[in-house]
């Protein structure tokens, strides 16, 4: 296809590129602020950090590894797999939890995209994303992606119902309620045996924050350009029509059954 047969964008490609130009405009002014402080400090800090280092017991040079949730998948653990292992088909979901236009799919098709993933039509990737914090400010995408990695650990059903009440009690996009671990720990009370002592500790303590920054981090470098994208097999599917509406999960079962065959 030519340049002068491409589609033009719709209302919500146009929204999701200036999300994304959003956040990495902050992640720029981010850098450029760190970069200039860390000159000034670097002095300073070296012998005291080589003392403190030394003083925890860990050898200069090292950290120690990010604790990854079990039941992750993929490269380092950031790829959440839900569905049979021997589905044919694969689906790549690629969201941010703050992301009001996951939230608007969620709520229109989200039945069936698991239905169909229960079925074996397919098994579902989840690819989590967190730029929304740095072009909104707070940090409610990655703590809320940091408790998602803690009903991981408790299972991969316990993630999936904890995912869906994210998205059903989402805050207004501005408003950084996931910022909050109390809240998160009063939403995770409606999912069934999810609040154990272990999933209160490690939501409380932050104990897969460093996964969580990993895996926003493999969705900056996946090249999707915003959320929510789906991909079939790899190809995309037209979730949203012109206008931004999403489709319905009667018409979203319509589209995998044509691009599966079944």
């Amino acid at each position: 296809m030519t340049t002068s047969q491409q589609p033009r964008p719709t209302a919500r490609e146009r929204l999701q590129e200036a999300q994304r130009r959003e956040a990495r405009a902050a992640v720029v002014r981010r850098r450029a602020v760190v970069g200039a402080s860390i000159a000034a400090v670097l002095a300073l800090a070296g012998a005291t950090a080589v003392a403190v280092g030394t003083a925890s017991g860990d050898e200069p040079g090292t950290a120690a590894p990010a604790a990854i949730p079990a039941n992750a998948s993929g490269k380092d653990g950031t790829v959440i797999v839900y569905g049979r292992a021997d589905a044919p088909h694969t689906l790549q979901v690629y969201e941010d939890f703050r992301c009001p236009v996951c939230r608007t799919f969620e709520e229109s098709a989200g039945k069936a995209v698991q239905q169909l993933a229960d079925s074996g039509t397919y098994k579902i990737e989840y690819h989590l994303a967190a730029f929304l914090d740095d072009g909104l400010g707070g940090k409610g995408s990655k703590t809320a992606l940091a408790a998602a990695g803690a009903a991981l650990n408790e299972g991969v059903d316990k993630f999936k119902q904890f995912h869906d009440v994210l998205y059903a009690n989402q805050p207004e996009e501005r408003v950084d309620g996931f910022g909050d671990v109390n809240h998160l720990l009063d939403l995770a009370g409606k999912v069934p045996g999810l609040r154990t002592e272990a999933f209160t500790k490690a939501v409380t303590e932050g104990t897969y924050r460093s996964w969580a920054r990993k895996v926003a981090a493999t969705f900056d470098d996946s090249g999707v350009r915003g959320t929510p994208t789906l991909l079939l097999d790899g190809k995309p599917l037209r979730i949203f029509d012109a206008q931004g509406t999403p489709v319905t999960a009667e018409q979203y079962t319509t589209l995998v059954r044509q691009a599966t065959g079944s």
